[in-house]
């Protein structure tokens, strides 16, 4: 359990792809360390790529929670 949230990058990911499948900016990113960053805009452009692809909602979540 404490490994899954030191794991800063893949949290990082996860919450790009959430703001990409919701539709939001990638502005929004809240980190300003150079690395943390990418993962998190490697993830919006996953999220907004399904979100294109009509992964909306559940189906989106579902889908990380996978791959």
């Amino acid at each position: 359990m404490r490994r899954q949230k030191r794991d800063k990058a893949n949290r990082a990911y996860s919450r790009g792809y959430k703001a990409g499948l919701d539709g939001r900016t990638k502005t929004l990113c809240p980190y300003s360390d150079v690395t943390t960053r990418q993962f998190w805009l490697n993830g919006w452009r996953d999220g907004r790529e399904d979100n294109w692809s009509g992964y909306k909602g559940v189906s989106g979540i579902h889908k990380i929670a996978i791959g």
